[in-house]
């Protein structure tokens, strides 16, 4: 059991990896400066969730993951090509970020539907709930600056 724990937690590791590089990466390319401070402050969410469940991996014995996946890194590349194309808008950056927050909560979700420790699952769900604020907070000022561009 404990190795398809490791695995489930891994696979959350990769997801938070992923924000964090998406976010940061968001947050070079934005314009307004309170849309830079919350898209690093969700970075920051994000790497602080990776180490939490990189601990849990090392007391359970496991070796924590340490990079993003190959999806994330090929949503990246994707966002560069379309930053290359013009300058993007903010809101249009908000939309890609919101997409990486949903697909972030639902493997958050998926691995709450998992047999999980109690321990585990505790952290999870607090994961899961930081997962929710982060992809409330980015469609909320998505909606605000798509409000303004219109």
């Amino acid at each position: 059991m404990a190795t398809n724990v490791i695995a489930v937690l891994n696979d959350l590791i990769e997801t938070s990896k992923d924000g964090e590089r998406g976010f940061m990466k968001a947050a070079r390319e934005v314009r307004h400066a309170s849309v830079k401070e919350a898209l690093l402050e969700s970075a920051d969410r994000c790497t602080q969730g990776a180490r939490e469940l990189q601990d849990v991996v090392l007391k359970l014995g496991g070796k924590p993951e340490s990079g993003g996946s190959m999806a994330g890194a090929l949503h990246r590349g994707w966002l560069d090509v379309k930053s290359a194309v013009g300058s993007r808008a903010d809101h249009a950056i908000l939309a890609d970020c919101e997409k990486g927050e949903d697909a972030a909560k639902k493997r958050f979700h998926d691995a709450l539907d998992k047999d999980l420790p109690a321990d585990v699952r505790a952290v999870v769900e607090r994961l899961y709930h930081g997962v929710s604020q982060n992809h409330d907070r980015i469609r909320a000022m998505h909606d605000q600056y798509a409000a303004m561009k219109a």
